[in-house]
């Protein structure tokens, strides 16, 4: 075997600042993965909303439905505002990854 083929220890695979730079692969393969969990977290977040809306608003005081209208209101958005950040995360990736691609190419011609 040649020294050319044997893979890379990780400590060579960084740059100057001791970071691993991004490859398209990479960038790609985390795309997907966000955007799994994107999918999954869109999945839980239409699940609960069905289920608050079938449990009926207590009408006994204005105060304990208010209290409630403000937890259902704190649980939609937390849920929704965490897919909504895989769900950028996914399209950040996936536009660094075009973006590496097309470095590529242009430092190849």
């Amino acid at each position: 075997m040649s020294e050319n083929s044997t893979p890379k220890p990780l400590e060579a695979q960084t740059d100057a600042n001791g970071q691993v730079p991004p490859t398209p692969g990479r960038c790609f393969r985390g795309a997907l993965i966000a955007g799994g969990l994107s999918c999954a977290m869109y999945g839980l977040n239409r699940s609960i909303i069905q289920v608050l809306a079938g449990i009926p608003l207590p009408t006994k005081s204005i105060a304990s439905a208010n209290i409630a209208v403000a937890v259902r209101t704190l649980i939609v958005g937390i849920s929704t505002l965490a897919t909504a950040i895989f769900v950028i995360a996914t399209l950040g990736l996936f536009a660094l990854g075009v973006q590496l691609l097309i470095q590529q190419k242009q430092t190849k011609v």
